[in-house]
């Protein structure tokens, strides 16, 4: 397939920017706008049409346009603006920036599509999103596909650099084993190879509930999920849900299933591999390979696949993530505790993914993604709130951190490994003490540097 071009975003920081504060020399900012159009020539694109200060009636929109988490726009988090937004209409305004920014001691940071859970960067507009990805590849084939996430407004650009699940050029490999695709440049475009895919795969929802076996059943699914037929996918997605007159009094279950086969075959496996799971008939429909992604994201049967091409969430929380790498069998008395601390937290989610197959072959070494062989699951909690205060922020987060700090016992360790795409803010000192590491170390340090980057 041919390369899918990335228009970014480019943001600017003072250099000295810090968590805490940021302070800036106004003087900068005026001798990056001077600096501009020395470094750019295309008349008919001009660079000053791409540019969003402050003192812009658009700068606020633009800022929160593709925002998915309202806890980067709070008060707490006001210092984090940028001090102007770059919403680049041409290749060579991304050059002049990057050239300008350094000469005037600004600090540049690069967005593709707004999923970065922590607002650590920023966007007003991007890249292609995988939704965009999915339909331009359906508009050529039925039958090939691009397997890349469920989010369809997640920029590709930030989501490849994430460390993607295949082979990659080298200096791609190590900057992002070296702490993220931010640590390498600015990139255009990129040249995917697809896969192909049934005219028709099968996809079903089975739900249930604590009281309804779901522990032995979740218990069951982790024995065996990582070692399924490699062209069955079996997702665990649950939450703490209230009963009639009480409050977050169980968690529901939900085993979100997709096969690159029809229905019949399906029945067979499941029957031979997970006959607990209860599978039937009706719970499966048989549809297209990009109906599917839109069925991932949970739009009703029928919607139109034009829906991938929203390029804006259509909503919009308070929350904060956490993630965790799978080494071993997850005991039965692990899911106990986290049941219980998700009903403390209430507005609680968690999603389980199965490895193994293919990842299951490939050493952490071999390419930029290290979670592979050795590597059984992936799981992701998430608190959500709806009401911005600090008290509501400090609440939610430090129940999520609980229920973080409970799973230990039970997930990898030294290092304990998360993925890139839910990086918290607790590792810029990580950061900082390991990039001191002699380079000596070799594969050790980028592979460490990485990990605790991702915590």
């Amino acid at each position: 397939m041919r390369g899918l071009p990335l228009i970014v975003t480019i943001l600017l920081f003072p250099f000295s920017f810090s968590f805490g504060r940021c302070k800036s020399n106004p003087n900068s900012v005026d001798d990056f706008l001077k600096c501009l159009p020395k470094h750019f020539h295309k008349p008919s694109k001009p660079v000053s049409d791409a540019i969003y200060t402050p003192s812009n009636t658009s700068f606020q929109f633009v800022y929160e346009l593709h925002t998915t988490n309202l806890r980067v726009l709070t008060q707490a988090n006001a210092t984090r603006k940028p001090l102007a937004i770059i919403a680049d209409l041409h290749e060579s305004h991304i050059q002049a920036t990057v050239v300008c920014a350094q000469k005037s001691g600004l600090q540049v940071r690069i967005r593709s599509g707004g999923h970065d859970y922590e607002g650590l960067s920023f966007v007003s507009s991007a890249g292609a999103t995988t939704g965009e990805l999915y339909y331009r590849i359906a508009e050529k084939s039925k039958v090939h596909g691009f397997p890349a996430g469920v989010c369809t407004t997640l920029g590709i650009g930030g989501h490849f650099t994430g460390g993607g699940y295949e082979s990659m050029g080298e200096d791609v490999f190590w900057a992002i084993r070296g702490g993220g695709g931010t640590s390498f440049g600015v990139i255009l475009s990129w040249k995917i190879k697809l896969v192909q895919v049934p005219a028709k795969v099968t996809v079903f929802r089975v739900q249930r509930t604590l009281e309804e076996g779901a522990t032995d059943l979740v218990h069951k699914w982790l024995q065996i999920a990582y070692k399924l037929d490699r062209d069955l996918f079996i997702r665990i997605s649950s939450g703490a849900i209230p009963e009639t007159g009480k409050a977050n009094s169980t968690v529901r279950v939900t085993f979100i299933g997709h096969f690159l086969g029809q229905t019949d075959w399906l029945l067979k496996l499941l029957q031979a591999s997970l006959p607990e799971l209860g599978l039937q008939r009706k719970d499966c429909i048989e549809m297209s390979w990009i109906e599917s992604a839109i069925s991932w994201v949970g739009f009703p049967n029928g919607t139109s696949i034009d829906v991938l091409l929203n390029r804006v969430p259509t909503s919009k929380v308070f929350f904060k993530s956490k993630s965790d790498y799978i080494k071993n069998v997850f005991p039965k008395e692990g899911l106990t505790t986290l049941w219980r601390t998700m009903m403390e937290i209430g507005n609680a989610w968690m999603e389980m993914n199965p490895y193994g197959g293919r990842m299951a072959e490939i050493s952490e070494s071999e390419t930029a993604f290290p979670h592979r062989a050795g590597t059984l699951y992936k799981f992701q909690y998430s608190a959500f709130w709806l009401e911005g205060s600090s008290e509501s922020t400090k609440k939610y987060e430090g129940l999520l951190r609980k229920l973080y700090a409970q799973m230990a016992p039970f997930v990898s360790s030294k290092p304990r490994e998360v993925i890139t795409e839910t990086l918290t803010s607790a590792a810029m000192a990580a950061i900082v003490r390991i990039s001191k590491w002699p380079k000596s170390m070799g594969l050790s340090i980028s592979r460490e540097i990485s990990r605790d980057w991702q915590r």
